[in-house]
């Protein structure tokens, strides 16, 4: 499993298409931990481009704080899930929350 997670500033990124890069959690999902960690630069932002771009880069879940709907549709359709409405703490703490399965997570951010 692999998770990616919109970082910028080293925390969750609460609008998702305006990160600095993409942390990525390669997980060891029998111990339910973090085998790996890779920060990636995005390519520049523009509507519906970094669904295929993250799912090329081998993740089956998003963690963010606010994603549009269209982006979440285009996530599914390459096979990834998404969880949004996570709060701004570190990426290794949201993945290990997930992991514990207590990832606390509110409203989605964002709103189009």
């Amino acid at each position: 499993m692999k998770i990616a997670i919109p970082t910028a500033n080293e925390k969750l990124c609460m609008h998702f298409g305006h990160c600095e890069v993409f942390t990525f959690f390669e997980i060891d999902e029998e111990a339910k931990s973090i085998k790996h960690i890779e920060h990636i630069t995005p390519p520049p932002h523009e509507p519906g481009i970094l669904p295929g771009w993250v799912a090329k880069n081998g993740a089956t879940l998003v963690i963010a704080g606010g994603m549009g709907a269209r982006a979440q549709g285009l996530f599914n359709e390459n096979g990834i899930n998404v969880i949004v409405g996570a709060q701004p703490n570190s990426p290794e703490e949201i993945v290990k929350s997930y992991l514990e399965g207590t990832l606390e997570v509110g409203a989605n951010a964002c709103d189009h």
